[in-house]
């Protein structure tokens, strides 16, 4: 939020420099991120003095050109070489001297140098309104009046103003200081505890009173819970055109760009109070009537960015007899709005919702200064004195007369917060005691009423524009920033303790396992919790009902829960492949959320995606593309580092998946992994095969408890290894092949692996070859040639009469 220090002190007037000014309010709580320099005419007429032509003559070589000698108070005049068509004798122009930088409209700066044009030396440049910044005219060199002194800085003549703009970072909760007379409001509280006591200054409305009622408009508020408050006014017989200069400098010191004088005053006024108007083309009004009410599901709106809309059936509008005009507290529309033929308007000022104000803006993907400031909460006190300040400055600015009464549809007054404070706990909050009298002052400072005081505590009255000051803690938080926390001594002595925890605590397992998956090549990411409900159609297995949705959502794409690890990590997926990093490993500890009938659940998962190739691309190595086994694998490792070894596989059946598989240990699955599907791959526009792994990290975690680990001495006795080149069936897998092995030998067969695996023209077809590794030990003695010769005659035999297997 952009806060111009100029108009800050038209509230307050302090003459602190801006920095320290900015550090006080930062001590208060809004944060200044920076400090920008504002210049009403860029570069601030540097340099640009008021010269008067004595001679102009043409110029010998050029027929457009004109050759003056300018008088600008200096030893002597110098020559400029001019091809202005207007430039003559006589003349009192503004003049940039050597070394003046000058900026385009776009812009970009040029430093004005000596230099010859056509062979004619020229010492500076007579300016164009356009060229100065003052204005976009260019129809000839600038002409000022005759008795303007030579010599003059032209920054004292155009009364360039130049101001300095804080970036304040306002927390969500300080709806109050949305506006310069909030900030101004803050500034004053926090100048009093350094002993400096000025005057809040607000403007007046003394002044306002009805001209003629010949302009009603009737007000009908159906929607009373969504309006609360609804206020407006008619004003007749103005005149739309540009705003005047002060008005248009403080607009575009805040970034904000003029567009007429009756739009700019009510956005002066948004940024001066923090309440937000709208002015209405009376005359577009149907039957001089407004409707603040809900329209049918599916209505048409053509807003004023001429988009056009479908409303919601909760959507607040502002309606005339005949159609709706303005959704309410977000955007115009763009058939009610202030047109340059625009003579009598409806003023509104209002309090709407702030929940129904933010529901709607997030539907319709709307972020205005309105809605940001009416789904955070205004001022419902202010509603009035906002319309009527504005309709002073439009009769000021835009001449007219107020034709009608205030319509104020107020039926039911939102109170104040009624809040007990205790000493006691302000002291055990705070870590010391502040004096009575100073939190006394600290929250008259702040308007907070103090209705009674005892020697416990204080009975107070918060003003209903401090939504976020409704608990005691509140108070205190209020105190304790006026009062400084710096001001707060820090302790000498720090106490802690040391609890004994269990090495099964979960943080501790998820470091174990993600610094192996680091040293594995794997990077961890952290996605958002909040996720798009529409993911939910990507997976017959994921339930719309079971989404635990967000009461006040971000946006349409953040307003559930997430119920799955998949689509949050394939975003990160997308979002890398889309910046050209193709080969990626990724892991991420996070939870799903589920709604059920009886309650909510929360569920702990480790989510691994892996695509592209396995290493980087080297001279001396040929890269190899990722594979559901290099998955598999990794899984493997993971859950051996806990413990996990005796795991059960399982082919899966799920829509995600193009083919996978799970591993379970007992009753308790552990993992499902697999290939995603390309029709999943393609919702996210990623064309490259991606494999998922999802562990149920509970289950992970129970098991790791419980899993008990065994110690054996290492064999005094070495292993044999043999091996067979089996011809197979193509339907025949390793894992038949590693049971069929496992059941034959029991005792001595301690391992089987696969190192190769064959298919190709010179195999009969439908056939595979596999070969394979057999490791063969005994615990007790070294195994003799008969005793090896006797397991593999016995494996071969078996794979022969079961597989239909054969040795090459």
């Amino acid at each position: 939020m952009k806060i111009s220090y100029n108009w800050l002190k038209q509230f307050i007037k302090t003459d602190w420099d801006a920095e320290k000014t900015g550090e006080l309010l930062t001590d208060l709580g809004l944060e200044i991120e920076g400090i920008d320099n504002y210049e009403s005419i860029k570069g601030g007429l540097k340099g640009i003095v008021i010269g008067e032509i004595l001679t102009c003559e043409q110029h010998p070589n050029a027929d457009r050109l004109k050759v003056t000698t300018v008088n600008i108070g200096a030893e002597a005049p110098i020559q400029i070489v001019c091809g202005a068509p207007n430039v003559a004798a006589g003349q009192k122009v503004p003049v940039a001297t050597i070394g003046t930088t000058l900026y385009t409209e776009e812009g970009e700066a040029w430093v004005i140098k000596k230099g010859k044009i056509r062979g004619e030396e020229s010492h500076g440049m007579i300016c164009a309104e356009d060229e100065l910044g003052i204005s976009k005219s260019h129809d000839g060199i600038m002409v000022l009046d005759a008795d303007i002194e030579v010599g003059t800085q032209a920054a004292d003549l155009f009364d360039v103003e130049n101001d300095q703009v804080f970036e304040i970072g306002l927390t969500p909760n300080r709806a109050d200081a949305m506006s310069h007379y909030g900030v101004a409001r803050d500034l004053k509280a926090g100048l009093l505890q350094k002993e400096v006591s000025l005057e809040l200054i607000t403007p007046s409305v003394s002044s306002y009173h009805v001209d003629a009622r010949a302009l009603k408009i009737d007000v009908d508020v159906k929607d009373k819970d969504k309006a609360p408050r609804y206020c407006g006014v008619t004003i007749s017989g103005l005149k739309v055109e540009a705003s005047p200069a002060w008005l248009q400098n403080r607009l575009k010191s805040i970034g904000l760009s003029p567009i007429n004088n009756l739009v700019d005053i009510t956005n002066y006024v948004l940024h001066e109070l923090g309440q937000p108007l709208h002015a209405f083309d009376a005359d577009k009004i149907a039957d001089h009537k407004i409707e603040v009410k809900t329209c049918e599901a599916g209505t048409k709106f053509t807003t004023l960015d001429g988009v056009e809309r479908e409303l919601h059936e909760d959507d607040l509008m502002i309606c005339d007899s005949e159609k709706p005009m303005c959704i309410a507290g977000v955007f115009g529309g763009i058939e009610s709005g202030v047109s340059e033929s625009t003579t009598r308007i409806f003023l509104e000022s209002a309090y709407f919702n702030p929940v129904s104000v933010r529901k709607t803006a997030k539907r319709h993907g709307l972020n205005t200064d309105s809605s940001f400031r009416f789904e955070r909460g205004i001022d419902p006190n202010l509603t009035e004195y906002a319309l009527k300040r504005a309709a002073l400055l439009i009769l000021d600015i835009a001449g007219g007369e107020i034709t009608s009464d205030i319509v104020d549809a107020y039926p039911k007054k939102i109170k104040d917060f009624e809040v007990r404070l205790s000493f006691d706990n302000a002291k055990k909050l705070i870590g010391e005691e502040i004096p009575k009298e100073t939190i006394k002052s600290i929250l008259a400072s702040l308007e907070i009423k103090v209705n009674n005081v005892t020697e416990t505590g204080l009975g107070l009255t918060v003003p209903a524009y401090r939504n976020d000051v409704q608990r005691e803690a509140d108070i205190i938080e209020e105190i304790l920033r006026v009062y400084g926390y710096n001001n707060i001594a820090t302790t000498t002595k720090l106490n802690a303790s040391i609890s004994n925890s269990s090495k099964f605590e979960d943080y501790k397992l998820q470091n174990i396992i993600g610094n192996q998956l680091v040293s594995q090549g794997f990077f961890e990411i952290m996605a958002n919790s909040l996720t798009s409900p529409k993911y939910v159609a990507l997976s017959e297995d994921l339930n719309e009902e079971h989404n635990v949705k967000m009461l006040n959502p971000l946006s349409n794409d953040l307003e559930v829960m997430r119920q799955s690890l998949l689509f949050s990590g394939l975003e990160a997926v997308a979002h890398n492949i889309n910046r050209k990093r193709d080969d990626l490993k990724l892991f991420e500890f996070g939870k799903t959320y589920h709604q059920y009938t009886e309650a909510r659940e929360e569920h702990k998962h480790l989510s691994l995606f892996v695509t592209g190739n396995k290493t980087e691309e080297r001279w001396n190595a040929a890269s190899s593309p990722s594979d559901f086994f290099y998955l598999k694998g990794t899984i493997e490792v993971v859950l051996e580092r806990l413990g996990l070894r005796k795991l059960k596989s399982a082919p899966i059946k799920s829509d995600v998946f193009s083919e996978g598989m799970s591993f379970s240990i007992g009753k308790k699955k552990m993992v499902d992994f697999g290939l995603v599907k390309k029709s999943v791959l393609k919702h996210f526009g990623i064309s490259q095969n991606v494999l998922f792994a999802d562990f149920n990290w509970d289950n992970v975690l129970d098991m790791a408890q419980h899993n008990k680990i065994k110690f054996n001495a290492i064999s005094k006795y070495p292993e044999v290894k043999r091996d067979f080149a089996l011809l197979l069936d193509n339907k025949v897998t390793f894992e038949e092949i590693d049971t069929i092995a496992k059941q034959t030998e029991k005792q001595l067969l301690k391992s089987v692996n696969l190192f190769d695996v064959y298919e190709g023209k010179k195999l009969p077809a439908g056939k595979k070859s596999y070969a394979v590794s057999f490791i063969l030990q005994d615990e007790n003695k070294t195994l003799n040639d008969k005793q090896i010769d006797k397991i593999m005659s016995k494996l071969q035999s078996n794979f022969e009469s079961k597989l239909g297997a054969e040795l090459r």
